[in-house]
């Protein structure tokens, strides 16, 4: 059960105080074998689930994982998928369940009705190359109920395709930019320049010779001279999704 299933037994009398208190404790310890310790309260606290990371670990170790995360809350978002992560989910859940993000490589198992729409964050990439980034931020804005509206390949190779963008930003009065780039990754300086809007950098790993796998992207973020951007790792859409999610969840 979830927190909020337990309070609602506990206020209809079916469930007591003391019993609802030991419920809300083995709800919080959750093991798969000898392969995984759950934090199950996470949704409550965060807004969104623990999220399985399927790079790593083997097809059945991500489908026992998934398994115990359904059973209790019917909702699991699992990342970093391949072939053959996706070949086990197909056979283990039932279909009307599996929703895929082949581009981020993500898969959510659902049981429940999508979330109300609430805030309105922009994704915005450099290049093609950072799409499957931007979508698993996507995914996580998705699963939450955050409308979410994507500007593809708008980098400063460019920049007049990113000013079209961000002129769109602004007159949808949006809450949350994310700003997904590789190579040196300077897209998110300028728009954080231009904007009053939070912005969240997500430097990527496309690139290659000096700076290769996303550092000089990294380093130009946390370097940048305009203020207000929040820089998070490499590659790590979502990362970025969840944590513009808490902003719009704070302002909305």
């Amino acid at each position: 059960m979830t927190i909020d299933e337990i309070l609602k037994k506990v206020s209809t009398g079916e469930l007591t105080p003391s019993a609802a208190k030991k419920q809300i404790q083995l709800n919080s310890i959750s093991e798969v074998q000898d392969i995984a310790k759950l934090d199950t309260g996470r949704a409550h606290r965060k807004g969104v689930p623990e999220i399985i990371l399927a790079e790593g670990k083997s097809p059945d170790q991500v489908v026992k994982i998934a398994k115990n995360m359904f059973s209790t809350s019917g909702h699991v978002i699992i990342s970093r998928t391949n072939k053959s992560h996706l070949a086990a989910i197909s056979k283990s859940f039932p279909k009307k369940h599996i929703r895929k993000n082949t581009l981020a490589n993500t898969v959510v198992l659902s049981t429940k009705k999508k979330k109300p729409i609430h805030g309105h964050v922009a994704i915005i990439t450099a290049g093609t190359a950072d799409i499957p980034v931007a979508e698993e931020a996507k995914v996580i804005l998705d699963e939450v109920g955050c409308k979410n509206t994507t500007y593809y390949d708008v980098g400063v190779a460019g920049i007049h395709r990113l000013f079209s963008s961000l002129s769109s930003v602004i007159q949808d009065d949006v809450d949350v930019i994310i700003a997904v780039a590789g190579r040196e990754g300077a897209m998110a300086s300028i728009i954080a320049g231009l904007v009053d809007i939070p912005v969240i950098g997500v430097p990527t790993s496309i690139g290659y010779g000096y700076g290769d796998k996303g550092t000089a992207a990294l380093m130009s973020m946390l370097q940048s001279c305009a203020l207000g951007i929040a820089t998070v790792n490499i590659d790590s859409g979502i990362a970025a999704g969840v944590l513009a999610s808490i902003i719009v969840k704070k302002i909305n």
